[in-house]
């Protein structure tokens, strides 16, 4: 018998997939969008409908009585969740992190920012911390809601940004499970020239094309 938890994984996958591939081109068919993800039509239908009523997709009229499909911001956010858990059980995730991090602090150093704090107490974070060191950057503090724990990879972990205490330069999304509105409130008491992310969290997408027309 296999385990909800292999059932739960499985669903994550096609969730993915087809936020995916609806962001790739969410006019094809839903039988296309079957052959593409090599599940059955109905199944494709079940799950389009289960990411519309989670907010994860908008949906529009398209011309031949065909429907158009667009990812939400929510969409963006999941979709960037769901890979980043996928891509951390395998040596892919720390490359592509790597990789990342490595453009995110060169910005950095480009706008002359040298301390950062980190917003994500996560895989991502400690791959940050990490490359912070190659990179020439001083990481700070972690910032994370309710944490058990006063420390993660030798730094410091507080509980929100009005705890910071300290002079520091920018700030370095490192949020998982809720990038989006992280970044979103971290822009609003920062601005955006003081909050950077890594391009796997998808924050940098644009966002006239989420929201059906």
């Amino acid at each position: 018998m296999r385990s909800l938890q292999s059932d739960q994984g499985d669903e994550d996958r096609i969730v993915l997939n087809l936020l995916n591939s609806v962001e790739s081109d969410g006019s094809q068919s839903q039988r296309h969008l079957a052959a593409e993800l090599g599940i059955a039509l109905g199944l494709v239908n079940a799950y389009l409908k289960r990411c519309v009523r989670k907010g994860l997709l908008k949906v529009s009229q398209a011309p031949a009585r065909r429907y158009a499909y667009y990812l939400t911001p929510n969409g963006f956010t999941e979709k960037s969740r769901l890979t980043v858990e996928y891509l951390s059980s395998s040596f892919a995730f720390f490359r592509q992190a790597k990789a990342d991090f490595a453009k995110v602090f060169e910005t950095a150093k480009n706008r002359n920012f040298q301390n950062i704090i980190l917003c994500g107490k996560s895989d991502l974070a400690e791959v940050a911390i990490l490359s912070a060191v190659e990179s020439g950057i001083s990481i700070l503090a972690v910032i994370e809601e309710k944490s058990e724990s006063s420390s993660f990879v030798g730094k410091r972990v507080i509980s929100s940004s009005d705890e910071v205490d300290f002079p520091f330069d920018a700030l370095v999304i490192t949020d998982v499970r809720n990038a989006r509105e992280t970044y979103d409130v971290a822009v609003k008491l920062y601005g955006s020239h003081r909050v950077l992310a890594p391009q796997l969290l998808g924050l940098n997408k644009p966002t006239t094309r989420d929201v059906a027309r």
